[in-house]
């Protein structure tokens, strides 16, 4: 456990975390700026049903899981994570024009199932690629900070879609055709910027000789610990479906467009200042600890969200929101890297996003049918897949509580 102050710690860190994080700033502000209207571009503009969008969500998420997987593995092969994960958020960059075009849901999913396979390339590689950059005693930190700078670039990508609505609408009840097309060309600027920092700041990590072969796609080779940790978070994802049901249980509360998007600058605000020292944290007390904290948490504002009857409740428990993604998210990844061989982390990465992914699409049909139903079944109404999500994160906590690792890379367990 380094005694060092926390500041100086921050700026001991290498220069591909600083690389990759600034790229993460970039590509949210382009990427929030967007997907955070896109459901009620569906739902108030195209008049796609929840179940549709609950639908196009958990696609968009699972869609690109084998590519995960195979990305992550392939970074472990070539023991080189930057390239793979440069081509990924290029992808993802040049998919967003088309947004701009897109005038059906079926058109919206494409694009936006195209912007998530540029994620699945990217994401196992690039996390690879901050573990491969730090020491064990720091991975917390890393991560962390990582997660800060991402959501910071969330922050800012919500304000200047807030200033779009205000400056494009008189009326921001609903969202407008032609205010969504703005933001959409807005956000290439920044998409493009996070392509260029990652290509030109980043370095691969070499480490060792190439004396063994490469690894093989196996979920035994990573070990016992790493599926048992899997287990438990697919479990707690399963109630964890997308926040678009956040944003359109908002709006069915009574919140205006722009409340929305002020509303969600502020959780990333939030989400960013606790990210850090919450990934800090983790280094010292142990990554389980802080991981169940944020579980409890969100069990909590999801219990809240299901019971909340006025627009400032939802404001309050959004800006809770923060704290459990800011405590769980980057530690969960850290953790993942304390679970598995070095030469292996380019693969569980890719498994651990993909399983997630997978599980990101019946989380979010499960969300959309508990609210609204499918044909011939009017649903349970908006507060059922809060109550659904709330269930499952305490179970899963309970369960993260009891499961004891033996061995664990990182300083404190």
């Amino acid at each position: 456990m380094s005694s060092k102050p926390f500041s100086e710690r921050l700026k001991e860190l290498p220069r591909n975390v600083w690389a990759v994080s600034l790229t993460s700033f970039f590509m949210d502000i382009s990427s929030e700026m967007v997907i955070n209207i896109l459901p009620l571009f569906l739902f108030n503009v195209l008049g796609v049903q929840t179940a549709i969008i609950g639908t196009i969500e958990g696609i968009a998420e699972a869609t690109a899981s084998i590519l995960k997987v195979f990305s992550g593995w392939l970074s472990d092969k070539l023991r080189g994570r930057k390239w793979i994960a440069v081509g990924g958020y290029a992808i993802s960059a040049l998919s967003k024009p088309f947004f701009y075009i897109a005038n059906s849901w079926g058109l919206v999913a494409g694009v936006r199932w195209a912007d998530r396979l540029g994620k699945g390339v990217r994401t196992a590689p690039r996390d690879a690629l901050v573990a491969d950059s730090i020491q064990p005693e720091q991975r917390g930190l890393a991560f962390g900070f990582h997660r800060a700078a991402d959501t910071g670039g969330a922050m800012l990508g919500l304000l200047i879609a807030a200033l779009a609505v205000w400056l494009t609408q008189s009326n921001d009840q609903t969202l407008g055709e032609g205010t969504f097309r703005t933001v959409v060309l807005i956000s290439l600027v920044p998409a493009f910027l996070a392509v260029l920092s990652l290509a030109i700041g980043a370095r691969d990590i070499k480490k060792g000789k190439r004396e063994s072969a490469a690894p093989k796609i196996t979920f035994k080779g990573l070990g016992k610990p790493f599926l048992i940790f899997l287990l438990i978070v697919g479990l707690f994802d399963l109630g964890n479906s997308s926040d678009a049901f956040l944003v359109l249980r908002a709006q069915e509360r009574g919140m205006r467009v722009i409340g929305i998007l002020l509303m969600l600058a502020v959780f990333n605000l939030v989400y960013a200042l606790v990210s850090t020292p919450a990934g800090d944290l983790s280094d010292r007390v142990g990554r389980r600890k802080v991981i169940i904290g944020g579980w409890i948490i969100y069990g909590l504002i999801y219990l809240g969200f299901a019971l909340a009857q006025q627009p400032w409740h939802v404001w309050a428990l959004y800006i809770a929101y923060g704290l459990y993604y800011g405590l769980a998210y980057g530690t969960a990844k850290a953790m993942v890297a304390d679970l598995v061989k070095p030469e292996l982390r380019g693969t569980a990465y890719g498994t651990y996003n993909a399983i997630l992914g997978i599980i990101d699409f019946p989380a979010s049909l499960i969300a959309g049918l508990l609210w609204q139903g499918v044909a011939g079944w009017d649903g349970f109404g908006p507060s059922a897949p809060f109550l659904f999500g709330s269930g499952m994160a305490f179970l899963a906590a309970v369960l993260m509580f009891f499961w004891r690792p033996k061995k664990l890379t990182q300083v404190a367990q």
